[in-house]
């Protein structure tokens, strides 16, 4: 496995942090003080095994969740526990472990439901504005679906419902974006193709936080990575030192 190839640039600008941020259901404390710091304009990383925590973080720094503790903050601005669509303006965009598409809407009403914050029937009005249709062809087109535009999301494959969701996800243009398992059930193919993906909207400008299992994909893709075990950090570091870290070595292997 290799480091990434992809941004160069010195700039280590603190981008999405954590301070002490805890969440607990009943006995079980998913979150447990967590303290993190992710590199803005940099492909980050958050692993670490089943149950260590890693959505559960990413609910309570997007809002959908609220943290019983801690502190959580977006380049310096504080964000804990606001409400996720304004956390979504101050230029955070997420996807999720199990796709969030309308399943009997066209591939293209998805699209406009990413953007548009009225009522559902407003939505699916047949005023459209040009200028987002043109947006939502021109990010199908990126992703290789706008064959599909027209395709209920429902009669899609698992995989291309996966891009339509981070389709979706860019129709807002985030400055950061965190993917939660964008690996998780597709094919090789596929998994290369979003792997281009975070390259190249990487090299724009774009920072990542991608939560996934398939560790090939994560050290050839990140700049930084941080490990979870039981709700906490245990290491972070650049690719090449976190997967020789012995105490990743024991939360994964037991070793």
């Amino acid at each position: 496995m290799t480091e990434s190839a992809g941004s160069t640039a010195t700039d280590t600008r603190i981008g999405l942090a954590t301070e002490g941020l805890t969440k607990r259901y009943g006995g079980v404390t998913a979150v447990d003080g967590a303290s993190v710091q992710f590199h803005h304009g940099k492909v980050n990383a958050l692993i670490g095994p089943n149950g260590s925590g890693k959505t559960t973080f990413f609910n309570c720094v997007t809002g959908m969740i609220k943290p019983d503790s801690g502190r959580a903050t977006y380049l310096g601005d504080d964000i804990t526990g606001k409400a996720s669509h304004r956390i979504a303006r101050a230029g955070i965009g997420r996807s999720f472990q199990l796709c969030r598409i309308f399943p009997r809407m066209t591939v293209m009403e998805n699209m406009l439901v990413a953007v548009r914050s009225t009522s559902l029937r407003h939505v699916l009005a047949p005023s459209r504005s040009a200028g987002e249709l043109d947006r939502a062809r021109e990010l199908l087109a990126r992703v290789g679906i706008d064959h599909l535009e027209n395709s209920e999301a429902r009669d899609i494959s698992y995989g291309q419902q996966k891009l339509l969701e981070l389709a979706g996800v860019l129709m807002a243009d985030p400055e950061t974006i965190m993917l939660d398992e964008p690996a998780g059930g597709v094919n090789p193919a596929l998994i290369d193709r979003i792997a281009s993906l975070v390259r190249d909207l990487n090299a724009e400008g774009k920072t990542f936080l991608i939560v996934e299992h398939n560790m090939e994909l994560v050290m050839s893709l990140s700049d930084h990575v941080v490990v979870f075990d039981r709700g906490r950090q245990i290491c972070e570091g650049p690719p090449s030192v976190v997967q020789n870290d012995p105490r990743v070595l024991e939360a994964y292997l037991g070793i």
